[in-house]
Parts: C-alpha cells; sequence; structure tokens
C-alpha cells in the first residue's frame, strides 16, 4: 500500500503538469483608453481548453448564421434578418468575462447573442421560421429574441432604443444591490442616436454599472464611418465616461476589455463606453448584397487578415494545441449539428392561427379586428380569421 502512494502522487504531478504547460500569454492589439489611469496590458494568457472552446463556439456561430443565408434564401426565412457573421470574437469575448446574472440587450443582429445567453440552435430557428418552438412563439422573428432566463432581453427593432432599456436594466442592478452589470450593445450608425447620450447622462449622474458596448464593423448600413461620424473614435463618445477600444475581431482582446469593463462597473465606478473594432461579412440585412458601398476586395482583405477564426487558430497551430485536420473533423460536426438544428426546426409545428394575437391583448382578443376595409371588420372574429 505505501508503495503505491508515491506512484500516484507523481500520476497526479504529471497531470497537473501537463496542465500547466497548455497554457500561454499572448500579446494583443494595445488597448486605447479614454479617462481612465489604468489601461489593461495588451497581454492574454489563456488555455488550450479555453482556446478551443472559443473557435468552436465562433465557429458554430459562423455556420449557424451560414445556415441562415441558405433559409433565407429558400424562403424558409422571411422578413428582415441581420447575419453576424465576422463578428463572432465579440459575443464570444463577452461572454467569457461576464456572467450570466448579468443583463444583456442589444439591437436586431442578435441571433448569436441569443445563443450565447443559452437558448438552442433548434428554437432560435425555430422563431425565424415562425415556429411555435421559438423564444417568442414564432411571433418575433428574427430581430426580437428573448431570453430571460439568463437575462437576454433582447433583440430589439428601433435603433437605440435598446440602450435606455440597458440603463433601465443597470439600475434594476444597483436597485436590488445584487452585483450584477448590465450590457447594452449597439452598432456604429446607432451611436449617433440622441437616446445614448441621454441614457449616458443618467448612468453617469447615478453611477449606474452598465456597459455601453459598441460593436463598430465600419458600416451603419450602407453609410462608412468615414462619411457618417464627425468622431469616430466612440470609445470616447461618453466625454464624461470613461471609455476603452479593443480589437473585436480578437477573441482573447475582448475578452480582457470586458473583464476590465465589468470589474469597473461592479466596483462602484459607473458606467464605461467599450469600443470593438469588428466587421460584418454579409451586408447590413439580406436585402443588402453589401458589395455596393464597398469592394469585394476590401471583404476579402478583412478575411485574410483578421478574420477572428482564422486569428484564434492561428495561436492554437502556433502552440500546438491542435491539428487543421482536428480543426476541419471539428468543423464537419459543427455543420451537421446546425443542419440537424435547421432540419428539427423546419419541421416543427406553426403556431396555430387562432393563437396569432394571443400574448397581445391582456385576457382575451378583441370581439373583431378593424381591417382596412371597415365593412369586413365585423367577418374577423375573436378567433381571429374570417368566417363569413
Amino acid at each position: 500500500m505505501r508503495a503505491q502512494i508515491p506512484a500516484r502522487r507523481c500520476v497526479l504531478a504529471v497531470s497537473c503538469r501537463s496542465f500547466a504547460s497548455a497554457s500561454h500569454t499572448f500579446q494583443v492589439t494595445p488597448y486605447k483608453t479614454h479617462k481612465l489611469e489604468n489601461p489593461p496590458k495588451p497581454e492574454v494568457t489563456s488555455t488550450k481548453e479555453e482556446l478551443l472552446e472559443f473557435y468552436r463556439t465562433m465557429a458554430f456561430y459562423r455556420r449557424f448564421e451560414i445556415q441562415c443565408d441558405l433559409m433565407y434564401k429558400a424562403k424558409k426565412i422571411r422578413g428582415f434578418c441581420h447575419l453576424y457573421d465576422g463578428q463572432e470574437a465579440v459575443i464570444v469575448g463577452q461572454e467569457a468575462a461576464m456572467k450570466k446574472t448579468d443583463s444583456s440587450i442589444t439591437a436586431y443582429r442578435d441571433h448569436c447573442h441569443q445563443l450565447a445567453r443559452g437558448d438552442t440552435a433548434e428554437s432560435v430557428f425555430g422563431e425565424l421560421m415562425g415556429k411555435e418552438i421559438g423564444c417568442s412563439r414564432g411571433k418575433g422573428g428574427s430581430m426580437h429574441m428573448y431570453f430571460p432566463e439568463n437575462k437576454f432581453y433582447g433583440g430589439n427593432g428601433i435603433v437605440g432604443a435598446q440602450v435606455p432599456l440597458g440603463a433601465g436594466l443597470a439600475f434594476a442592478h444597483k436597485y436590488r444591490n445584487d452585483g450584477g452589470v448590465a450590457v447594452a450593445s449597439f452598432g456604429d450608425g446607432a451611436a449617433n442616436q440622441g437616446q445614448i447620450f441621454e441614457a449616458a447622462n443618467m448612468a453617469a449622474l447615478w453611477k449606474l454599472p452598465l456597459i455601453f458596448v459598441i460593436e463598430n464593423n465600419g458600416y451603419a448600413m450602407g453609410t462608412s464611418v468615414a462619411r457618417g461620424a464627425a468622431s469616430t473614435n466612440y470609445y470616447t463618445r461618453g466625454d464624461y465616461v470613461p471609455g476603452i477600444w479593443c480589437d473585436g475581431m480578437d477573441v482573447l482582446a475582448v475578452k480582457k476589455a470586458f473583464q476590465f469593463a465589468r470589474e469597473f462597473c461592479a466596483s462602484g465606478n459607473g458606467p464605461i463606453f467599450l469600443e470593438a473594432s469588428t466587421y460584418r461579412y454579409h451586408g447590413h440585412s439580406m436585402s443588402d448584397p453589401g458589395i455596393s458601398y464597398r469592394t469585394r476586395e476590401e471583404v476579402e482583405g478583412i478575411r485574410r487578415d483578421r478574420d477572428p477564426l482564422a486569428n484564434c487558430l492561428k495561436k492554437l497551430l502556433s502552440q500546438g494545441w491542435t491539428t487543421e485536420k482536428d480543426i476541419a473533423t471539428m468543423e464537419k460536426e459543427i455543420r451537421k449539428e446546425v443542419e440537424a438544428a435547421a432540419k428539427a426546426a423546419e419541421d416543427a409545428r406553426e403556431l396555430p392561427v387562432e393563437q396569432m394575437f394571443e400574448d397581445i391583448y391582456r385576457n382575451s382578443s378583441p370581439p373583431f379586428i378593424r381591417s382596412v376595409d371597415h365593412a369586413k371588420s365585423k367577418y374577423i372574429t375573436a378567433k381571429n380569421h374570417y368566417t363569413p
């Protein structure tokens, strides 16, 4: 018995050394700051396990959005649809630093935010296709994702309108003294909205734990930041509110920026602006080809030089933590997983027509719905369909 004890300890020691060796400190693009005395150093320590998980998650989001593109073109998804491919490092880095007890709210490019907060791919596809399994039973669609179980409050279709709501979420955290922090994400186009500054004023006045996140993908619909903003240093836009800029195409840089911002807010310092410099590969929405205001060469150049997945893979390969063969196998598995989720959602039940107006009127539907042709209104009964 005694002779076996050293052997067991030796095994444990080797295991610990192996784990410790599977970590590395990576250099990232230096952070830029505004009204901050001690900015984070441009270096991030990560492990093999963490970086592989980051890659897998980003690859899953990329494949999910590509599948959305295919389904939209096949007319299985209709209406507005804004895809997130290219920006995956922002939400993955954000969620790595934040807690599920923190609140999150964003605009209408929200599929991956919903997934990141814990919803299933099948459910998100279901919502996109108007199926009952969706988070809003198929009534919200692409722009109105919602997952209150983990404090994700949308998915908002009005430009910039989510930011004052984010201030409200931050106020709730402070009022309850629960230690939580709120994240309100918006794009460079929404950054010029007056309500952003109104929310910033209240957040600063009351020292609310709120991170104003500007996902700067370079274009407000079809207008470049250079043409639409007098100041493109969005992290300084808070004026009296401190700010930080990070490379939004590097998941490790984003993670550390959010760790810094969360600690800043949770420590009672009030709000902070966080700008993530990123890029979207698709157009603004599925109705935008995305190359009328930018060149194909520009998009291809970003894919070649700054792609968040390629950036992450380069780090993994540099440490010998994976091989291209292993990554190819992983991506095949992800593709099968995403396609299976899409098929399950496609086969799911559509919401019955008699439930169309539920969740709008309190308790019951109105006796009739007034239509454009008032003479036909009486035929639209409480069951919400024509019965002439």
